[in-house]
């Protein structure tokens, strides 16, 4: 049971609460889950007072939900949480320091970060103070920018994600075709409705199919489901031919006995999940033609960033 120690401002309070309910969150969900579902299940599980609810003027956002992406920093920093793709982890060091309790953790997680800071900027901080209120100081402008475009960015790809689910398995099985037409695969075969031999996409490296790699690819539209082990193993049976690749493509996510069974499997099998095809999608995406960005159309903004 956490000691009380000198008085946390206002925006401590609210982080110290809201980050130590994110790491429960993802503790158990296995360890990680997409920001926004983090943020999401926070504002359900945590009891926030009118202030920590307003809209905060300056940027649009909750205000709750800026102070706990300003703190994420320095629980990246301190190496409690990493970030990659829109999806958190929660390290080993992350789980271990959830006994400290809220404030220590988030106290923990602070020196964390000026540590870091010291390290990597070489700037000498004399006598910090673990109570101040970083999220109204003019010297954390930097930190404070990174915690708002990391909302925007959850709130672009959850809107992504909505787009996605919307779409029908052949409207999804299409978008998985143009990504590989992106990544210069051909695609002669893509499954018509109806019966498909347990293969939707069939792309080779060029337009004969006489050179390997050969992908075969399963694509299944499942967004609030994880594909079980048992359709990897399906599509495992299906690469007879060496030079063979398996390809599983999701709208969800895979169970971690899905993701063992690909990784030990004696057969080159990739899989992606829906956070992963995002993010190939992006990196893609100018390389596509008009008739498939339409599929899916992004519209790039570009923000003042920094160098960290």
């Amino acid at each position: 049971m956490e000691m009380e120690g000198p008085q946390q401002s206002p925006s401590r309070q609210t982080a110290s609460k809201s980050i130590y309910a994110a790491f429960e969150i993802l503790k158990a969900a296995g360890g990680h889950l997409p920001g926004r579902e983090v943020i999401n299940k926070v504002k359900e599980t945590v009891s926030f007072t009118e202030w920590e609810k307003q809209i905060l003027e300056k940027t649009g956002y909750v205000r709750w939900e800026s102070i706990l992406h300003f703190f994420t920093v320095d629980c990246t920093k301190a190496g409690y949480l990493r970030k990659n793709k829109g999806v958190w982890y929660l390290t080993e060091e992350g789980d271990k320091a959830m006994a400290l309790g809220p404030t220590k953790l988030l106290d923990s997680a602070t020196k964390g970060y000026r540590r870091w800071a010291a390290e990597n900027k070489q700037t000498k901080i004399e006598n910090p103070s673990i109570q101040s209120t970083p999220i109204e100081s003019e010297e954390n402008v930097k930190q404070e920018q990174k915690a708002t475009l990391e909302i925007v960015a959850e709130q672009a790809i959850a809107g992504i994600k909505e787009f996605i689910k919307a779409k029908n398995p052949y409207e999804f099985q299409d978008l998985v075709a143009a990504l590989l037409r992106a990544m210069k695969y051909y695609t002669p075969f893509i499954s018509p409705k109806g019966k498909d031999g347990g293969l939707d996409i069939v792309a080779y490296t060029d337009p004969l199919g006489a050179v390997g790699p050969r992908l075969k690819v399963q694509v299944k539209h499942r967004p609030d489901s994880s594909i079980p082990v048992d359709d990897i193993r399906s599509l495992t049976g299906l690469l007879n031919k060496d030079g063979d690749v398996g390809l599983f493509v999701t709208s969800g996510y895979f169970t971690s006995e899905s993701e063992r069974s690909a990784r030990d499997s004696h057969r080159h099998i990739r899989l992606i999940d829906i956070d992963t095809f995002i993010a190939l999608w992006q990196e893609f995406y100018p390389f596509m033609k008009d008739e498939d960005k339409n599929m899916l159309p992004l519209q790039s903004i570009y923000f003042l960033g920094s160098n960290e």
